[in-house]
């Protein structure tokens, strides 16, 4: 069995983020990440029990979304360029409206260099807890992420990560969850990830 993500290490070249673009596109039957040091992981597909956790996640964050027109929301399939070079795609992941219109039409098309105000990364089956907290750690919040979500549902918790403060860890399924000053009147009761 292999072990997910398949990491690739290319010592020749590197590819540009036009090259990485068009190199997802022309494999969309995989989806691929790329961290800062230009290493390429072919990540997984979600399960079914996976899939439909983040269904719910996003139906969520999308119907706020609806409501408050504050921003943008994207799910699973959106890969973002970060500051620090790495693509990286959250399970959700929101932008407040006015750093998303400053992107031109082309940025927005590709893989939007911009990190995501707002992430949820959802473990999966696939997903060791260090290398989840390591991502949010090392990529989101680094490069500009004001509010991130790691939800494990197989032990029921969560870890809060804000900038500059320490993880806050929530056990159990049967709290609600506050969007904050980042996103505002937005609530996730977890225990809708038990039904």
């Amino acid at each position: 069995m292999l072990d997910f993500p398949l990491l690739l290490h290319y010592k020749r070249f590197r590819f540009d983020d036009d090259e990485f673009y068009d190199f997802c596109v022309q494999n969309d039957q995989l989806k691929f990440e790329r961290d800062n040091q230009g290493n390429i992981s072919i990540m997984p597909n979600t399960g079914g029990k996976t899939g439909r956790l983040n269904l719910k996640l996003a139906q969520q964050i999308a119907n706020w979304n609806d409501k408050y027109g504050l921003g943008e929301a994207f799910d699973s399939s959106t890969a973002f360029r970060l500051p620090n070079t790495a693509v990286r795609s959250p399970d959700i992941a929101w932008v407040v409206s006015d750093r998303w219109n400053g992107l031109t039409e082309s940025e927005q098309e590709k893989f939007p260099p911009i990190c995501p105000d707002f992430v949820i990364e959802l473990m999966s089956a696939t997903d060791t807890e260090t290398e989840s907290k390591k991502k949010m750690e090392t990529e989101w919040l680094p490069n500009g992420c004001q509010l991130g979500w790691l939800i494990n549902p197989f032990e029921q918790k969560t870890y809060i990560y804000r900038p500059a403060q320490a993880v806050q860890e929530i056990v159990g399924f049967d709290q609600k969850l506050s969007g904050e000053a980042v996103l505002p009147h937005f609530e996730l009761d977890l225990s809708l990830l038990m039904k």
